[in-house]
């Protein structure tokens, strides 16, 4: 029997609908690993400073396809609970086409002005040449990269998570095999890569765009629509924190990479890319339960479901806790290991990923309470807080540490500048919960 988004949810019911939105958020974390793990051992460590140096900068040009998927499914999802299905489909139809098309915009803007940010960030020689061959590879594959982010959000809220994750899953493979091939094989390095990467983003947006469009047993389709600024506005301000959160989270990896050029050179930017990919891996599952689970708040705040969105809240934060402990725990014993494959090759930078990945594990006890507080408040369709909490975590905390730290304890500021800043979030996230929690009776 299919879990349906009015039901009551145990852990296990809890569980069992989020897990597919759980597992698509690793395993696109862990195909951008497999890309990293290639491009190390067979390009070496200048491609992978490069690739670390520009991708913060092609993920904020499609970070508002998460904007819309998660601002916009929030909205989508209030629509369904209070029972208006024609409408759900006309909103979920305008965030799809207006995804497309911004992907498009920002792409042709991507290619204009790539190369002379690099160069002003600081990258120079073979490591600018790659980070442009790679960014303007990406940036072909934007449009499909952006509508990749808002499905992953809308499979959940059109009752198919499962589907979702087939896709994801596809996307995935088609990138490691193609990683496999093309730079392991064929030896064709950072073009080899790149490519991988944006044809397994075209296989991510491709394939839900014609599932939507064809008739099917979801509870989403793709309609005719109308342009409803009003919507439009509600979903951005709706989904302003994730845009905030992934614009920031860009901007802060750009900051960190030129202060680790700045302290420790090119060594530094690939250890923190290193650590990075890693990392997506154990953030990626709060970001896949607070996806998965977001859809259920939504819902049951449009139908006026309090008892159900107290039970959604109290197990949603009894989660984070104890996967936080378990993830410290995890990171710290698989350290060693995961510093070797990527890093084995060159003793320096071995011991340098080793040392930093030890330290921001620490970040992981914080993250999970903090990711989920905002998305949280998106699903409340309180854009507002939900901003505040992301805007105060990446802008504020991280930027702040990061440059006044290493003032004071060189590259090691850099790594507990993370620990801080996720310390710092999680208290935030706390008290705004506590004091919303009347308002919206959860």
């Amino acid at each position: 029997m299919e879990i349906r988004l009015s039901d009551h949810f145990t852990y296990k019911k809890l569980l069992k609908f989020t897990l597919p939105a759980i597992i698509m958020m690793v395993f696109t974390s862990l195909y951008g690993v497999v890309d990293g793990l290639f491009v190390t051992n067979f390009a070496g460590k200048t491609s992978l400073a490069a690739i670390n140096f520009v991708y913060p900068v092609i993920n904020i040009l499609g970070t508002f396809g998460y904007m819309f998927g998660t601002g916009g499914s929030a909205l989508v999802t209030k629509t369904m609970g209070e029972g208006d299905t024609d409408k759900a489909n006309k909103l979920f139809s305008l965030f799809v086409y207006i995804t497309t098309l911004l992907g498009v915009v920002f792409a042709v803007i991507g290619f204009s002005c790539l190369k002379p940010l690099l160069h002003a960030l600081g990258a120079e020689g073979e490591m600018l040449s790659d980070a442009v061959l790679y960014g303007y590879i990406l940036l072909a594959a934007l449009p499909f990269w952006s509508l990749q982010f808002l499905f992953q959000i809308f499979f959940v809220s059109a009752e198919k998570p499962k589907l979702g994750l087939y896709v994801t899953l596809a996307a995935g493979f088609t990138n490691m095999i193609l990683d496999a091939l093309l730079v392991g094989v064929f030896k064709y390095g950072i073009t080899g890569a790149a490519i991988a990467t944006a044809l397994s983003q075209f296989v991510g947006g491709a394939i839900p765009l014609i599932y939507f469009k064809l008739p099917n047993s979801s509870a989403l389709k793709l309609t005719k629509t109308n342009i409803d600024y009003r919507a439009i506005g509600k979903a951005s301000s709706n989904g302003l924190s994730e845009f905030v959160s992934g614009v920031a989270n860009s901007l802060v990896g750009i900051l960190f990479n030129t202060q680790l050029m700045k302290y420790a050179g090119e060594n530094g930017v690939a250890a923190y890319g290193i650590m990075m990919y890693v990392s997506f891996i154990f953030i990626g599952i709060f970001f896949g339960y607070v996806n998965g689970s977001a859809s259920l708040v939504g819902f049951n705040y449009g139908a006026k479901n309090y008892d159900e969105l107290k039970n959604l809240r109290k197990k949603s934060i009894n989660l984070m806790i104890i996967s936080s402990i378990a993830m410290l725990v995890l990171s710290f014993s698989l350290s060693v290991p995961l510093s070797k494959i990527f890093a084995g090759y060159d003793k320096e930078l071995y011991d340098l990923t080793l040392y930093g990945f030890k330290i921001i594990s620490i970040s992981f006890v914080f993250s999970g309470i903090a990711i989920f507080g905002s998305s949280f408040f998106t699903a409340l369709n309180n854009g507002v807080v939900s901003a505040l909490l992301s805007f105060l975590r990446t802008v504020v905390y991280q930027v702040s540490c990061v440059l006044v730290f290493p003032l004071f304890f060189g590259i090691d500021g850099i790594w507990y500048s993370i620990v801080v800043a996720e310390a710092l979030a999680f208290i935030s996230t706390v008290i705004c919960l506590l004091i919303f929690q009347k308002k919206y009776r959860y």
